[in-house]
């Protein structure tokens, strides 16, 4: 009864862990934590700014690795990599299994993405055209919050046809490429050739143990840990090496495998990415005083209103336009079990910024904190206009469609 006793508490911790890792796996629970983390800091900045920005301004670090950075730069530089890394992965897996694979299936959503980076961009330059620094921003309305995105597309309208959710997901996969993309060549103002050098060599490394089905996290673990540093000194932003890893890791499973190394690690790494990664970032980033003076800035400052008419309309017009035009010139096809009403809705959600939003906007105006703040204080705004009037359209759909069925 003794031993029965003793073991019982650490079965029950480690099943109700399991049951926690399986929830976090989920677009809705890892987007209700994230939403969690955000109102938080709201919260805490709100009741007292200076010490909220105490904390993520707090320095810690080898100084001799040049590793001496902020609590909300660890969060950036460090802990954001494992979020990108599992990105890495789900556009390797796309373009391998998924909607990627298949280039008249790709056309749809990789236009759509690459109309839903151009046009937000510009219509970001039409609207802050003049502001000082305006110039800076400009990719800040260009990126799309994915798990934010699916989580309000679980809540609202779960009903709706699978190839909705499929066209978001690789359309915030393609998104999720071309940012890191943009943070690499935009936002690299130091470079570091033999730091740059030495961190792809341990990229190399990595995919080579990977095509020669080298197993054991002992092998992979250093190599990864030595390119996120050297990527990190070299003036790059350090996701990037994140991003690599992930496109370097193997789909496909080898003999004796029961799964590839790049579904063991989305199992394994998805829920500290969703219950971690992604809300301790939200957190260290989203606080800002939410007065009379911080709200006015949205019309007062046009780098903030070129944010969020960037992503409420410039997302919609980019997403909706590119699949339109993709259909027009034949060069994809609409799901019959989609309309495209189905489609305005989704590109509406498709101007939820946040996570990568935020990041870029600390990278352009980081020198700038009343700036970073007043361009944080947009992104939330637009991102929760866009989440509000999507549920709305998503709802009105999804009664379309139960309606429809029931006609059948």
């Amino acid at each position: 009864m003794r031993r029965v006793v003793e073991i019982w508490p650490f079965r029950a911790t480690v099943r109700y862990s399991r049951e926690l890792a399986e929830a976090l796996r989920t677009e809705t629970v890892g987007g209700i934590v994230m939403l969690f983390a955000t109102l938080a800091a709201l919260i805490w900045a709100n009741v007292s700014f200076a010490s909220y920005e105490a904390l993520r301004t707090a320095t810690f670090g080898p100084a001799f690795l040049h590793l001496d950075l902020e609590l909300r730069q660890w969060a950036q530089n460090g802990l954001l990599t494992i979020f990108f890394f599992v990105a890495g992965i789900e556009v390797k897996e796309e373009f391998v299994h998924g909607e990627l694979a298949n280039l008249r299936k790709a056309a749809l959503p990789v236009l759509a993405s690459i109309c839903g980076m151009v046009v937000p961009a510009l219509v970001y330059l039409l609207v802050s055209w003049g502001a000082p620094e305006a110039g800076r921003g400009w990719a800040i309305p260009t990126a799309t919050d994915i798990a934010f995105a699916l989580a309000v597309l679980a809540v609202t309208a779960s009903a709706m046809p699978a190839a909705l959710r499929a066209f978001l997901l690789t359309c915030a996969v393609v998104d999720d490429l071309g940012a890191i993309g943009v943070i690499a060549v935009f936002f690299t103002e130091h470079l570091n050739l033999l730091a740059l050098a030495a961190g792809a060599v341990a990229i190399a490394l990595y995919g080579l143990l990977q095509a020669r089905r080298v197993r054991g996290l002992w092998a992979y673990l250093p190599l990864a840990l030595l390119a996120w540093y050297f990527v990190e000194i070299s003036g790059v932003h350090a996701t990037v090496a994140g991003v690599a890893l992930g496109l370097m890791t193997r789909v496909h499973s080898g003999p004796g495998e029961e799964r590839s190394p790049a579904e063991l690690a989305d199992h394994r790494l998805r829920p500290l990415s969703a219950g971690f990664v992604v809300p301790v970032f939200a957190f260290l980033s989203a606080g800002v005083v939410l007065d009379a003076e911080g709200l006015g800035a949205i019309f007062d400052d046009r780098v903030v209103l070129g944010v969020v008419a960037g992503l409420v309309v410039g997302k919609f017009l980019g997403v909706f336009g590119g699949a339109w035009l993709a259909v027009r010139l034949g060069l994809a096809r609409l799901s019959e079990e989609l309309h495209w009403r189905d489609m305005a809705a989704v590109s509406i959600l498709a101007g939820i910024g946040f996570t990568v939003s935020l990041l870029i906007g600390g990278l352009a105006y980081g020198h700038d904190p009343e700036r970073t703040n007043a361009v944080t204080t947009g992104v939330l705004v637009a991102s929760l206009v866009s989440s509000v009037l999507a549920a709305i359209l998503l709802r009105v759909r999804v009664r379309n469609h139960v309606s429809a069925q029931d006609d059948v």
